[in-house]
Parts: C-alpha cells; sequence; structure tokens
C-alpha cells in the first residue's frame, strides 16, 4: 500500500463512519444478530404464553369436571333424601295389603288408605308440589289438556266440569298438566 492511503484493506482498525465504536464502549451487533436475538425473545415469550394458555385450559377442564361431578353428588344426594321420605308412605301401603290378608274390614283398610293418602299430600306440599284447581274455571290449554267434550246445562261453554287426572305444579312451574272434561254448547 501506499504511504498516506487513509484506508488499508488489510489492517484491523475500523472504518471512519461504518465501524465506529458505540459511545458506551460496548461492540455493536450486526443488524442480523440484533434481529435473531429479537426473534428468539419473542418465540420464549410466545412459549411462556402458550404453556399459560395451556394450563389455564388444563385448569378450566379441572374445574369443569369437578363441577360436574359435584351437581352429580348433590343430585343424588337429593334423589336418595326424596326417596328416604317416600318409603314410609310405601311401609302404610304394604301394610294395608298384610291387613287385608289377616281379613280387616273394609272399612277400616279404606280409612288406613285415606290416611296414607293425605301422607302422601303432605309429603308432596313439603316439596312445594301444589294440585292445580280447575274445575269450574275456563279451561286454560297451558295448565290443562282437554280429553274429552260433555253438554251440561249447568256449566258455560269451554268450562271444566270435570278433573280426569290431576294436574299439579311445583313452585309457579308446571309439573303435569291436568287432562280435564270441559264443557260443550247443547246441541
Amino acid at each position: 500500500m501506499r504511504d498516506g492511503d487513509e484506508f488499508d484493506s488489510l489492517s484491523t482498525a475500523g472504518v471512519p463512519g461504518i465501524d465506529a465504536a458505540p459511545p458506551n464502549g460496548e461492540a455493536t451487533a450486526s443488524p442480523a444478530q440484533s434481529e435473531a436475538a429479537e426473534l428468539e425473545k419473542a418465540r420464549a415469550a410466545s412459549d411462556e404464553q402458550r404453556q399459560l394458555y395451556l394450563r389455564t385450559l388444563a385448569d378450566f377442564d379441572n374445574y369443569k369436571k369437578r363441577t360436574d361431578r359435584f351437581m352429580r353428588e348433590r343430585s343424588e344426594q337429593g334423589r336418595r333424601e326424596l326417596l328416604a321420605r317416600l318409603l314410609p308412605v310405601l311401609d302404610n301401603l304394604e301394610r294395608a295389603a298384610a291387613y287385608r290378608e289377616q281379613g280387616t274390614p273394609p272399612e277400616q283398610l279404606v280409612d288406613g288408605l285415606l290416611a296414607t293418602v293425605k301422607q302422601f299430600r303432605a309429603l308432596l306440599e313439603n316439596e312445594g308440589v301444589r294440585p292445580i284447581e280447575l274445575k269450574g274455571k275456563p279451561f286454560d290449554p297451558a295448565v290443562s289438556e282437554a280429553v274429552a267434550t260433555r253438554e251440561d246445562a249447568n256449566a258455560a261453554p269451554n268450562v271444566v266440569v270435570e278433573e280426569a287426572r290431576k294436574g299439579y305444579k311445583l313452585g309457579e312451574d308446571l309439573l303435569r298438566p291436568a287432562q280435564v272434561i270441559v264443557a260443550k254448547p247443547a246441541d
């Protein structure tokens, strides 16, 4: 090289303006290295977020399973409690059958059965089940099914004259619609 050449291709000195040292004295990374480092940071953050997502998903799945199990257990517990309250009614009916075989007079059997019906109604009332009183009222398809019509001079048309099967409500909800006979106009 000639004397006075500012740039020597074999020299290790930095090229002014290109290889300038950063003000803090650290060596600068090339743009490719900087981008690779940023990409690696982004990948690490993405992996961390994915792991958090998977953990949350697994926690939610466990929560659903725990809730389903709890609901099944509560339902079974309620079912067992209701069945246990029904057993005394069954006991009374079986007792009536045994008294019949022993030759108990029919009137006493009927009295016992009526007491059992009263006991069963009380059990239903304690559970919030109430009969729907429809006789003498206008036919309402929301709470009853018309199974027949009958001419009745004492009732207005479309009024319930007889209940073929009682309807029941559980609270304010319809548990079972009644089956009724409705008055029709005389021909």
